[in-house]
């Protein structure tokens, strides 16, 4: 393998799960301009983002497993192979009270989005790559697959469940050259965290708590995906790589 093409994409097909939320879309966005085929999934995408992408941003519920199905089957037939498969899908709904309260429908919501969906679309997708014994799943956990954080119990255990159904997985298919590792952001500027960032407080505290003294911006992101999707990565699975600004790695906070 020649060394300037050790991170190629080049012609890869790429499927991204929430490419029309933040992470998503930057994947999308920088994936396609390094010449990867991708295809983006999510329920709903701005106009700038349809007509960006076209025809492969495609309007799909991840929670619906005959939808997955149909898609994964189209873009299969058209390709011959999907190389890549990104699950950016994610919902967060904190607890609004400090006293104990179940909140049913939030739980359900969580974790049929992070962690149900994203195992349909695992499923789905080795189907395919075992056909030609190769292919690189990414899927998006969090520092909050580790660490416990307040007031969030669903969206900590869809992400704990989620690393460790990635373990699963490349404990399972690894035979068939499939590779499955974890992509864990820390505190990312999305939609998802903007109360967090806006609030004075907040963003001094968690940006104090890594060792760059600074948020992630969804950017940051890209080449760590690009290495684990590309084959510059090819002996890496089952592997928990985190983007957090060293926030895991710090102990004492000064």
């Amino acid at each position: 393998m020649k060394m300037q093409n050790i991170f190629s994409l080049k012609n890869k097909i790429v499927i991204i799960t929430g490419a029309g939320g933040d992470i998503g879309y930057t994947l999308s966005k920088n994936f396609r301009d390094v010449d990867a085929i991708v295809y983006g999934l999510d329920k709903n995408f701005t106009n700038y983002q349809k007509k960006l992408f076209k025809n492969n941003f495609i309007q799909c519920d991840i929670t619906k497993i005959s939808q997955i199905e149909k898609i994964f089957k189209n873009i299969f037939q058209k390709h011959k192979k999907i190389d890549v498969l990104i699950n950016a899908a994610g919902v967060t709904f904190p607890m609004k009270k400090s006293s104990p309260s179940i909140d049913v429908s939030s739980w359900k919501n969580t974790l049929d989005v992070n962690l149900t969906a994203t195992y349909y679309s695992c499923i789905t997708a080795i189907n395919y790559m075992k056909k030609n014994k190769r292919g690189s799943i990414i899927n998006m956990t969090s520092i909050n697959a580790e660490l416990g954080f307040p007031s969030n119990p669903s969206y900590l255990a869809s992400k704990g469940g989620l690393k460790m159904l990635s373990k699963s997985l490349a404990k399972d298919w690894g035979k068939y050259g499939i590779r499955v590792n974890n992509l864990g952001p820390g505190y990312i500027i999305t939609k998802m965290t903007k109360k967090s960032f806006n609030d004075k407080k907040s963003n001094l505290l968690r940006k104090k708590h890594t060792l760059l003294n600074r948020w992630g911006t969804t950017d940051d992101l890209v080449g760590p995906a690009i290495f684990l999707a590309s084959d510059s990565s090819k002996y890496v699975t089952g592997h928990d790589l985190y983007v957090d600004g060293g926030w895991l790695a710090n102990g004492l906070i000064s």
